[in-house]
């Protein structure tokens, strides 16, 4: 299936293109499981890198991954059958998330990590099996600001997402190449391809995140102000300046490259980081 190839497909493809290159998101030979769940933020991922795939210079190879948390009603045979339709390689994994976390969870814990966090792990389990060394995740520009001002109002950490990041287990790098894309540009491009959106299923679907959801209402407020401000903002998470942070191991770190480079243009071979 060809998406319809207009003004903001290629906005778009575009936006994905760039943080592919800027980041170096896929690389020659890469087998990609793409998760995807149903929703438009997967669906657009996993069109865009396959319409990018046509005029790769490398080659690189796409699975199609959904990991059904057994939640009842969950119409993963909605997905399953338009994914094959689009001619994509697809794998199906069931599991026993919905259990597991029924008889796991702890009074006051949130649903929604312990579920994130168990599909993770599955989808890990499923990319070894498939011999993926790439996961990619459909995490949206808004995702990233989001959860640099969760991180910054309600932990006291400066920390968003990353674009690549090796996993713990040292075997899959994970990639979120829609880092650029604005979460509006993907409604509508769900919008005009018709993407089969699903839900999940989940029991608490309709519990809205509080704290997400005020960040959301925050940054729709200032953007009434601002038009460019999301893009600013992206644009800091790339612009870091550690001389103007409080982090006490960056400014020792600062402080022993200032020695080295002194050193250095003394022409003295004393080891500063031992003298320090």
């Amino acid at each position: 299936m060809q998406l319809l190839n207009n003004a903001h497909f290629r906005k778009v493809k575009k936006l994905t293109g760039q943080a592919v290159g800027d980041f170096r998101l896929i690389e020659e030979g890469d087998r990609i499981a793409v998760a995807v769940s149903g929703g438009k933020d997967s669906y657009a991922l996993l069109h865009i890198l396959n319409q990018l795939r046509r005029r790769a210079p490398i080659r690189y190879e796409l699975i199609a991954v959904n990991i059904d948390a057994g939640f009842p009603g969950y119409r993963k045979d909605i997905l399953e059958n338009y994914l094959r339709e689009c001619g994509f390689q697809v794998h199906m994994e069931a599991t026993d998330c919905s259990e597991i976390i029924d008889q796991n969870l702890r009074p006051g814990s949130s649903y929604c990590a312990f579920c994130a966090r168990l599909r993770r792990g599955f989808l890990y389990t499923v990319a070894d099996r498939l011999g993926c060394n790439k996961i990619a995740l459909g995490h949206h520009l808004d995702d990233f600001i989001e959860t640099l001002l969760l991180n910054q109002f309600y932990i006291g950490t400066l920390a968003a997402m990353s674009p690549k990041l090796l996993a713990d287990n040292g075997r899959h790098t994970v990639i979120r190449p829609l880092v650029y894309v604005e979460e509006s540009d993907i409604i509508k491009l769900a919008r005009q391809n018709n993407f089969p959106t699903i839900d999940c299923g989940c029991p608490v679907m309709g519990q809205v995140d509080q704290k997400r959801q005020r960040m959301k209402q925050l940054l729709s407020e200032l953007h009434k102000e601002n038009r460019h401000l999301k893009r600013s903002m992206i644009r800091a998470l790339g612009n870091v300046r550690p001389r103007h942070l409080l982090d006490r191991d960056l400014v020792r770190l600062m402080e022993l490259d200032e020695l080295n480079n002194a050193a250095s243009l003394q022409g003295t071979d004393e080891p500063t980081a031992e003298n320090r």
